[in-house]
Formats: structure tokens, C-alpha cells, sequence
């Protein structure tokens, strides 16, 4: 259940002994995530993996959006700090799918649903999203779900 948490920890211990700086800053960023969710109101103290993953793709996000913020008011030194721990924290996300496996993927629920145009975007992204949750960014299925019903 626990196993990411779990995970987090020891590496933070590793990070702590070899000095990394970046990877120690990005995973206690994490372990301060995953304890918030752990002690939050309505739950039942326990971190499935499945929640883990939600936030840590919300973590790397942010991370991605501040680096490009701080990239386009000419701020490198901070938007390289934050593409670091990015990839840090990337590290810890299952596989993502690859493009084709995503299009089949996307394809597959588009038949499912019965989907026949843009109008069915709303009824194939519900699908999508769980059953692709994890898997690969919200925004890539929903840029391949427009592309594929548009056809």
C-alpha cells in the first residue's frame, strides 16, 4: 500500500548521505505531500499508490510550469532548479505510455463509448482519464482525443 511512501523515505536517507542537494529538496517535497494526504480530513490514514501517483504528477506539473515561467522572465539559474527536481521526481511515476500506445489506447475507448464526433469528447475523456490515470498526462489524451474524433 504504502510502497512509494515507503520508498521516498529511504531514498531521502540516500540523498541525505551523498549530499544531493536537489534530489533531497525534491523528496522531501514529496514525503511533506504524502504525509499531508495521509493526515487530511476523511481519511483513513493510509497512502495507496494509486493517490501517490496523483501527486506526485501534480508535484512534477508545477515544477514544469515554474521552469517556464521562470524561463520566459529570464530567470535560468531558478527554471534549472526546478527542471531538476522535476526529473527527480519524474523517477517515481510509472512508465508513460508512448504515442502509438496512447492513440490505440484513446481508440479503443472511443469504440467503447460509441463516440462519432467532437461532440462525444466530454463522454470518451471520463473514460480516458481512469482508465488511463498514471499512465500519461491529461493533456496528451485529451490533445489525442480531439485529434482522433475530429476524424
Amino acid at each position: 500500500m504504502n510502497e512509494l511512501f515507503d520508498k521516498v523515505s529511504g531514498d531521502i536517507k540516500t540523498a541525505m548521505l551523498a549530499r544531493d542537494k536537489v534530489a533531497l529538496e525534491a523528496l522531501r517535497g514529496m514525503k511533506k505531500e504524502f504525509l499531508e494526504a495521509k493526515t487530511a480530513k476523511g481519511s483513513d490514514g493510509n497512502l495507496s499508490d494509486e493517490v501517490a501517483v496523483k501527486i506526485i504528477q501534480k508535484m512534477l506539473k508545477q515544477r514544469k510550469e515554474s521552469a517556464q515561467i521562470y524561463t520566459e522572465q529570464n530567470r535560468p539559474e531558478l527554471a534549472s532548479t526546478e527542471l531538476a527536481e522535476a526529473a527527480v521526481i519524474e523517477k517515481y511515476l510509472p512508465a508513460q505510455m508512448s504515442d502509438t500506445d496512447l492513440e490505440a489506447a484513446v481508440a479503443a475507448i472511443i469504440v467503447q463509448v460509441g463516440a462519432t464526433g467532437p461532440q462525444d469528447m466530454g463522454k470518451v475523456m471520463g473514460v480516458a482519464s481512469k482508465q488511463l490515470a498514471g499512465k500519461t498526462e491529461g493533456r496528451l489524451i485529451s490533445e489525442k482525443v480531439k485529434v482522433l474524433l475530429a476524424k
